[in-house]
């Protein structure tokens, strides 16, 4: 069949990004799309859970509605450029292994030379200390802990990926505590603090999510070698799948997600005034069920399965800060 001399927009067609600006495409697959939305949604969740204390009468109120949405924005500005100065990091470490394991990645793939993702790295590690700095103490203190426990992830001598353990206490350190906690004090500072001076109070709501997310980042962080073993194997990353087997992770990283939704379950028993129990009961009994049920389709013996599921679990973690904080502000 001849070709038709004018282009036709059809679902074949190289994604338009992708075809007219493809450094634009690489620097997107560069920065891990799914780190930079678990980001981004963390950043608005927890803006929801200052914002539904601050109405809730846990500290005065004052006309500071834009002043808190320029710091919304500086702050997710901020945390993306650490996120991607960590994952960009630890691509700039693992080029002979994500060749292995993840082909498609820009330096893996040769679309981005080393020099290239140095100049990223740099750029934007220095952005978000800067844009933190402005912003104040605690978002300074979390962006600064983060990228220093990202930096000792992935880079020599350290390299705490290289032991199971302190690897995934690293990630869900990062994910779980630091961005939860000092994050909620920044917004909540920013919403009270430069008005009473004081050091905002950390509410049962947030304390709630943190051990949420804390746990939850822990099963992330030890399924996220499932798909990885072979260049992990080949280049000698301990891993607790290389260790326990891929069966085995599987159904810890199962169990342990249930226990995160069945704490969330009965939480209301100790956040009867903070949340609406109806809410987030049932919600999280419909999200329990749907995780057990997609997790039985799963065939181990594949890896696409397995990536698919992977990103199942990070679109469970998006959805948490879209849910938790809604039945804070229904409460």
């Amino acid at each position: 069949m001849a070709e038709s001399s004018k282009p036709t927009l059809t679902i074949s067609n190289v994604n338009l990004v992708q075809k007219y600006t493809p450094w634009l495409y690489s620097f997107w697959k560069f920065s891990r799309p799914h780190t930079i939305i678990g980001t981004s949604f963390s950043v608005l969740g927890l803006t929801l859970v200052a914002w539904s204390d601050k109405i809730n009468g846990t500290w005065e109120y004052g006309d500071i509605v834009s002043t808190l949405l320029v710091s919304v924005i500086l702050s997710w500005l901020a945390c993306v450029c650490g996120n991607i100065y960590i994952v960009g990091l630890n691509q700039l470490e693992d080029v002979e292994i994500d060749r292995i394991n993840k082909p498609h990645l820009p330096l893996a793939s040769g679309e981005y030379s080393p020099f290239q993702a140095k100049a990223i790295i740099i750029t934007t590690g220095i952005l978000a200390i800067i844009l933190a700095a402005l912003q104040g103490k605690f978002l300074l203190a979390t962006v600064g802990i983060s990228l220093t426990l990202g930096t000792a992830y992935s880079l020599p001598p350290i390299r705490l990926k290289r032991f199971p353990f302190w690897a995934a206490l690293c990630i869900f350190t990062v994910r779980g505590v630091i961005v939860n906690l000092g994050l909620y004090l920044h917004l909540s500072w920013v919403l009270s603090g430069r008005i009473t001076g004081e050091i905002p109070d950390i509410s049962p709501p947030i304390l709630t999510l943190t051990l949420f997310i804390l746990v939850f980042t822990f099963a992330i962080a030890i399924f996220k070698d499932i798909p990885d073993i072979e260049g992990d194997r080949q280049y000698k990353i301990t891993t607790f799948t290389i260790r326990l087997g891929t069966v085995a992770v599987f159904n810890l990283s199962r169990w342990v997600l249930t226990v995160c939704y069945l704490g969330i379950i009965f939480s209301p028993i100790f956040l009867q005034n903070w949340v609406n129990s109806i809410f987030l009961v049932s919600s999280h009994v419909v999200i329990l069920a749907l995780l057990w049920w997609q997790s039985t389709k799963v065939d181990l013996e594949k890896k696409e399965a397995i990536a698919d599921f992977y990103q199942f679990i990070w679109k469970l973690f998006f959805l948490e800060y879209f849910l938790f904080p809604l039945a804070c502000l229904f409460g």
